[in-house]
């Protein structure tokens, strides 16, 4: 890559187009997700979100697309938002699920269509919807995920304690459980995923799992379970709790097809098992294993479970990514992605390999999709480019099959983006990109914003970002810095846990290490300089606020503020480990990180913004920081949205949400 002046390497030249980015364009792009090949491999269908009409209400349609890109037609209609599709093995068949746009209480139903001709056909009425689809091997049925009420496991029990729930006056959430919600939703219901089979010929629904009461990962839950080769088992991926320990830990469970209850695969794993995954010949089930309970960003390794000897044993244990999202191709090699030093690339593994084959590069790849004749469809997106599906193949190693996105990006003008390094805390190599306005002259020191990512071990990628999107950042004139401090992931397992317990320090410093570097590339005006950031980002705004006057104001979006009140957060397992103690043995250390106690020096104009349904970051961390700034006397402002979570997700609000992080630092900075 070219070093461009000095001022680190160019990643992406600048597009030129006709007008810049704004929140306008960003809620007409088309949102294209994970993509599905037919049997054959000569059809997709992908998934595309869109927001039409002004009521900006989602709408998700499925695709019918060429493999070799074509042509494409739309399967599903305006009036439902369509999810999970699913060939059918053996025949022009697909499973799906739908949910009216227009019933707000609707959850979504399994339907079936034929290519042979026909509507539509639903095939059951859950009393809490679909959310994952599988096929039986061979054809002859589905198996589905719906949710039961614990203490009434069954279809016909859960559905009338659903209708009582709703004729009771008294709503009211009540429990002893440490997990009691998370992130927007509470989880005293005790609503809980079974495993069903549907059966095409006869139309019976099976309960295959009737007494669990595991849950599936809460903000991953679709692709947890495989099916055995032969149709007779099924393994998933179950959280279940700890008692002796009072923590939630995710194991691998079995269960056979026949009837019987649920075997256990990792009793004795150290930490959480993810994602299993039958290998073709069915002898094997691969699944991701982490080590450390108490460090969410853990590596997960690769581990291979032997049905017939019921022995485990790494795979590709040595290597220090993180793979994800797997998939076994036809022949017995693994297909997944991994982060690596901000970018997510695709790799396969053979099964007598110990170290993977990169196979196509990122930008950010995801979702990979393993056709019968060993193409890998996948999604890539970039800081300039949303996402699309492409392919690698024997005949084309990264190839476009989709232009979804192509109109509305059509005549955007895109800025140039860099890579930058430079020595940071403890002598420390960090790595940042850097965004530059589109049409941006060096000559003259720009007005600068520094953008903090949560987390804190997250990662700035090389992705077209909806919510802190970078080219929209720019957009108004600013150069713009998303900086991968220490405790960001795709360095290796080291970098990203080294911050336990220091959360305030190496961070802090890293970000403003790389701040004096674009000061002294002379790309950054060192006097009109903003910063943002969220969650942990926020954390570190409100830490500048007490520790720096540099920055003329910060934007802190669900940012923790006081760390003594985090245990009104969702999930408070592992909170020792960020902060360096608990609040019955550790309280200096958990103070000597908290923010709230530089209350004092904080001065620097800030805007607060928090949504009510944040179970994450309570609510009340973004108004304790807006209620002392504005007793202090501080320049603040609180946006405050009620129908928001840790996300600002809904059209209208994002739009909101990009219009008050502008006003706010332009009011300071100008451009």
């Amino acid at each position: 890559m070219a070093d461009n002046g000095g001022v680190g390497r160019c990643v992406h030249a600048e597009i030129p187009g006709k007008r810049n980015f704004t929140t306008g364009d960003l809620w007409q792009i088309p949102r294209v997700g994970a993509p599905v090949c037919a049997p054959g491999g000569k059809q997709l269908v992908v998934p595309v979100t869109t927001w039409p009409g002004a009521a900006r209400s989602k709408l998700t349609r499925l695709w019918l697309v060429n493999a070799d890109g074509s042509g494409s037609r739309a399967l599903t209609g305006e009036r439902t938002c369509a999810g999970v599709p699913a060939w059918s093995p053996n025949g022009p068949r697909l499973a799906y699920t739908t949910t009216p746009r227009d019933v707000q209480t609707a959850r979504p139903q399994l339907q079936l269509l034929s290519f042979d001709g026909g509507e539509p056909e639903p095939l059951y009425d859950f009393p809490l919807g679909v959310s994952d689809v599988r096929w039986l091997p061979d054809g002859s049925g589905l198996v589905v995920v719906s949710k039961l009420i614990v203490g009434h496991l069954t279809v016909d029990e859960t559905r009338a304690e659903l209708a009582r729930r709703e004729a009771d006056p008294v709503k009211v959430h009540a429990t002893e459980k440490r997990l009691f919600r998370y992130w927007d939703q509470w989880l005293t219901g005790d609503e809980v995923p079974h495993f069903f089979q549907f059966d095409l010929a006869t139309g019976e629904c099976r309960d295959l799992t009737p007494n669990s009461t595991a849950w599936l990962d809460f903000m991953s839950p679709i692709g947890q379970f495989d099916i055995a080769p032969d149709g007779r088992e099924l393994a998933f991926a179950g959280l279940v709790m700890n008692e002796e320990l009072r923590e939630v830990e995710s194991r691998i469970f079995r269960v056979s097809l026949d009837g019987g209850g649920l075997d256990c695969l990792t009793p004795d794993a150290p930490a959480d098992c993810v994602r299993p995954r039958y290998s073709p010949d069915g002898k094997v089930v691969v699944y991701g294993r982490k080590e450390d309970r108490y460090f969410y960003a853990d590596r997960a390794r690769l581990h291979r479970y032997e049905r017939a000897s019921g022995t485990h044993e790494a795979w590709c244990d040595a290597w220090d990514q993180s793979p994800a999202s797997w998939e076994f191709a036809p022949h017995g090699e693994l297909v997944f992605v991994a982060e690596k030093a901000a970018r997510t690339h695709l790799y396969s593994l053979a099964p007598d390999e110990r170290v993977p084959n990169q196979i196509a590069t990122g930008g950010s790849i995801g979702s990979p999709h393993v056709a019968d004749d060993g193409c890998v469809y996948y999604t890539w997106q970039s800081f300039q480019q949303p996402p699309e599906v492409f392919c690698n193949s024997t005949a084309a190693a990264h190839s476009r099959i989709t232009r979804f996105t192509e109109e509305a990006m059509s005549g955007i003008a895109m800025g140039e983006v860099r890579e930058i390094e430079c020595t940071g805390s403890a002598g420390e190599t960090v790595q940042s990109f850097v965004i530059l306005p589109p049409g941006h002259r060096a000559e003259t020191p720009a007005p600068f914003i520094n953008v903090v990512h949560g987390g804190p071990h997250g990662v700035w990628g090389d992705e077209f970002h909806f919510r802190w999107n970078a080219q929209l950042f720019a957009s108004p004139g600013y150069v713009v810095a998303f900086p991968n401090f220490q405790g960001s992931t795709s360095w290796g397992h080291d970098f990203a846990q080294r911050i336990q317990g220091e959360w305030s320090k190496r961070p802090f410093e890293d970000v403003m290490a790389i701040t004096d570097h674009l000061i002294d590339s002379g790309l950054v005006d060192g006097n009109r300089m903003a910063a943002a950031g969220g969650s942990y980002g926020g954390y570190i705004m409100s830490w500048m606020a007490g520790h720096t006057d540099r920055f003329r104001c910060l934007v802190n979006h669900a940012g923790v503020y006081n760390t003594l009140s985090m245990y009104a957060s969702d999930a408070t397992q592992g909170r020792e480990r960020c902060f360096g103690g608990e609040p019955w043995s550790g309280l200096e250390a958990i103070d000597d990180c908290n923010p709230a106690r530089f209350a004092e020096n904080m001065a620097t104009p800030m805007l607060v913004i928090h949504g009510e349904q944040d179970y994450r970051v309570p609510v009340t961390q973004g108004l304790e920081c807006y209620g002392v700034l504005q007793a202090k006397g501080v320049p603040s402002r609180l946006v405050h949205f009620p129908d928001e979570n840790h996300w600002v997700l809904k059209p209208h609000n994002s739009i909101r949400w990009y219009q008050e992080v502008f006003d706010w630092i332009d009011r300071w900075l100008g451009t």
